[in-house]
């Protein structure tokens, strides 16, 4: 796989982790709370940003983890079973994503664990400081593992195939287009709009972000068993 095809994967699939919304729906929270107490705008810009920054730092841990475990088994070069395998994994996520992202009532009501669920909204009301903040992004990255684990899966098995300076760039562009929904959030909050016109929007579209996370998972994993599995074994006939 040449580099620009490798980039474009991995833009790809960060792109599919920016639509899952468990970070958006905690960076709301916090800032409704932050706001609800009488905090400044200053003071809960800080919070949000903290958050985000938190939200970065998991997301380069996880997909650098990933890397570095596929590099031991793999070395440089992929097997085309392991591919055929991750995109099994992505088509099974697409799936679930499609059927049970959201639950089946009003608002935007994630299908995550429910002790996970009422740990981070806990989190939120007590979080006063910055440092609060940045470690609740790290813990609802990790709540959110089981539908970002593909996309994650994918682009550090990219990752491992590229040269050394290429795999940073790699990690750079993944971890800032994974944020770009939570920064758009993040823009908002700190522009001074009001939570009830982004929580509206947000409900109001989730069913689209549903079946975009879903599809975009589909087609990633058609694509990468075009390219790695049918693309190997077509060469090497």
């Amino acid at each position: 796989m040449d580099i620009p095809s490798s980039l474009a994967i991995v833009a790809l699939a960060a792109l599919i982790h920016a639509s899952f919304q468990l970070s958006v729906s905690v960076l709301t929270l916090l800032g409704g709370h932050a706001i609800g107490v009488k905090k400044t705008q200053a003071r809960v810009l800080r919070l949000t940003t903290a958050f985000v920054a938190g939200t970065a730092v998991m997301t380069m841990l996880l997909l650098s983890f990933a890397a570095l475990v596929f590099q031991s088994f793999f070395a440089n070069a992929v097997p085309a079973f392991a591919w055929a395998l991750v995109c099994g994994v992505l088509a099974g996520i697409g799936l679930a994503v499609w059927m049970f992202y959201y639950r089946r009532e009003k608002g935007t009501s994630l299908w995550v664990p429910r002790p996970v669920a009422s740990f981070l909204s806990d989190r939120t009301k007590a979080t006063k400081r910055s440092a609060e903040a940045f470690s609740l992004g790290l813990v609802s990255t990790i709540g959110e593992l089981l539908f970002i684990i593909g996309p994650i899966v994918v682009s550090a098995l990219v990752l491992i195939e590229l040269p050394a300076l290429w795999q940073l760039a790699a990690i750079a562009l993944y971890t800032a287009v994974s944020l770009l929904s939570l920064g758009i959030v993040w823009m908002l909050i700190g522009s001074g709009h009001k939570l009830s016109q982004i929580q509206h929007w947000r409900e109001s579209n989730k069913y689209f972000l549903q079946f975009a996370a879903g599809s975009g998972l589909l087609i990633l994993g058609f694509y990468v068993y075009v390219s790695e599995v049918l693309g190997s074994t077509i060469g090497g006939l």
